[in-house]
């Protein structure tokens, strides 16, 4: 399936994420067009101590795939986020091979987040 988007969309596939810093996100997420945040930890670690991004959708990486579909009819830039970076930076890089143009990451995940 990868690649399918970037077809339909006529856009070359990237594997290169952009980044986001925890001031950053938290202006777009105030503004009036806030991304969507794509939380890719799972179920336990987004109901964790750690807690999850107000207004944040929780899809484990290991199931993004089966979740483009719903994610296309979104319009919004995704910003990607989990514990530290390294799983939502997988997911990013993922969603750009799959053919979504305007994915981000958050530089230092959760954990980043809360000490922000």
């Amino acid at each position: 399936m990868a690649g399918i988007f970037s077809r339909l969309f006529g856009h070359p596939a990237t594997a290169e994420p952009r980044w986001v810093g925890v001031d950053a996100l938290r202006e777009r997420l105030a503004g009036d067009a806030p991304p969507l945040v794509l939380d890719v930890r799972e179920p336990d670690e987004f109901e964790g101590s750690l807690g999850h991004i107000d207004g944040a959708r929780n899809i484990p990486l290991q199931l993004l795939d089966t979740h483009y579909a719903t994610l296309v009819k979104d319009p919004r830039p995704i910003v990607c986020v989990c514990l530290t970076d390294k799983r939502s930076a997988a997911a990013a890089a993922q969603l750009a091979n799959a053919g979504f143009r305007d994915v981000a990451v958050l530089r230092g995940g959760m954990k980043a987040w809360r000490e922000g």
